[in-house]
């Protein structure tokens, strides 16, 4: 019998999508399954976009150039102008989805066997694509009860090896929803170029900021030009997550030269999404106001459920449209599935992510979930008033067989 890779067989499951046979399977059951683990906006993607995908005109839908459309890098470096960090069209590239612009990044800097320092718990995803390109997430653990916060400069010092070549962050954070402060970011930034690091900034939730909050970019630090490469995408910006586009930009010559050939070996990004995220680029920033203000009535909406779930710890998130839920409950896991396969609440049950797939250091994460807030109001109150019915009944029979395993061992 011929057998799969090493690489195929060690690759994690997502832990965002593996749930999905289950929610499937309890949907034929005709039970209303609320889909609350994956950042899917139901927001309908703007019209100038659906537009200019719908009249795209063009005989001979022809490869496009490696770097990207000339009209498309062009509007992005227009858009980043306006939000005051400075890029020039030569400092960009355009790849399929952000997730490309990371595998480029990690690609052009990191040798095998190198080490990028990560903050747990982090984007899944970035497991698996370290994973492929043979690099080491160091990950650095932190915590709800302090809304996820990143650990001070000496720890972050403490994990630096001779193998590591950036530090990796996203935000506003997915999964934790927190928004790193400018101050946090300059810290972050004296330690990158002290060590002669790069940072590697995934903001592709740069407009999704609560409670007044302003997002800070690396590229605006200081002294960071030659040690930053950003991540960009404009899956959730304008809710187009199937478009596939997004970016990697850098100031450093020498990181966009390694980036390019990653990019012609790949030949080129879609051509018609291109021209649709340009139609969406030259939107008036007027748009993303109200998009922002539902985002934050779903927040307040999860946290409110949650508030009635005794014994969640979670802060409340100030960005993205995720949030880490620390439950009261010992298998976050076997609790998910569990929701989908035993329960239901007046027709009703909620597929989330265990959040352990988002750690890389074994045995954290067991006892929480990510929820996205990417449904509209009146489905996330009813979504938690399930999952606060499903917390509660859960631990009753987590109760019931720990005392049965205390029993059994007494008598054994």
């Amino acid at each position: 019998m011929k057998k799969i890779s090493v690489r195929a067989r060690d690759m994690q499951a997502s832990p965002i999508r593996k749930l999905i046979p289950f929610a499937v399977a309890a949907r034929k059951k005709g039970i209303n399954v609320f889909p609350l683990n994956i950042g899917q906006p139901d927001i309908p993607t703007p019209q100038p976009i659906r537009d200019a995908i719908r009249n795209f005109d063009q005989e001979v839908l022809a490869y496009s150039p490696s770097q990207g459309e000339d009209f498309l890098v062009e509007a992005f470096s227009g858009y980043y102008q306006q939000n005051h960090i400075d890029l020039a069209p030569e400092d960009i590239i355009v790849t399929t989805g952000g997730s490309e612009a990371i595998f480029f990044a990690f690609l052009s800097i990191c040798d095998p066997g190198d080490e990028v320092i990560v903050f747990e718990p982090f984007y899944t995803n970035y497991n698996g694509m370290a994973f492929e390109t043979g690099i080491k997430l160091k990950a650095l653990t932190t915590y709800a009860e302090d809304g996820f916060q990143l650990p001070p400069a000496a720890t972050i010092e403490k994990a630096i090896t001779d193998r590591t070549r950036a530090i990796l962050i996203c935000n506003p954070n997915n999964p934790t929803g927190t928004v790193y402060s400018r101050k946090t970011l300059e810290e972050l930034a004296f330690v990158a170029k002290k060590h002669n690091l790069y940072v590697i900034a995934d903001e592709v939730y740069r407009e999704f900021t609560y409670d007044g909050l302003q997002h800070t970019s690396i590229l605006q630090i200081e002294g960071m030009a030659q040690n930053a490469i950003l991540i960009d995408s404009i899956s959730k910006r304008y809710s187009a997550c199937g478009a596939r586009i997004g970016l990697i930009a850098s100031k450093n010559r020498e990181v966009m030269g390694a980036c390019m050939k990653f990019a012609q070996a790949r030949l080129s990004s879609p051509t018609v999404e291109q021209w649709g995220a340009r139609a969406g680029i030259l939107m008036d920033p007027s748009y993303f106001q109200p998009i922002l203000e539902e985002y934050q009535r779903r927040r307040d909406a999860v946290m409110a459920g949650l508030a009635k779930a005794p014994g969640v710890v979670c802060k409340t998130p100030t960005g993205a449209f995720y949030v880490i839920v620390k439950l009261p409950i010992k298998n976050a896991e076997r609790f998910a599935q569990w929701l989908l396969t035993d329960f239901v609440h007046d027709g009703n049950s909620v597929l989330v992510a265990p959040a352990a797939g988002f750690y890389v250091n074994p045995g954290l994460g067991l006892d929480e979930i990510r929820i996205s807030y990417v449904l509209e109001v009146e489905k996330l109150e009813k979504a938690m008033t399930t999952l606060a019915e499903a917390i509660n009944q859960y631990r009753i029979i987590e109760s019931a067989e720990t005392g049965k395993e205390k029993s059994e061992g007494a008598n054994a």
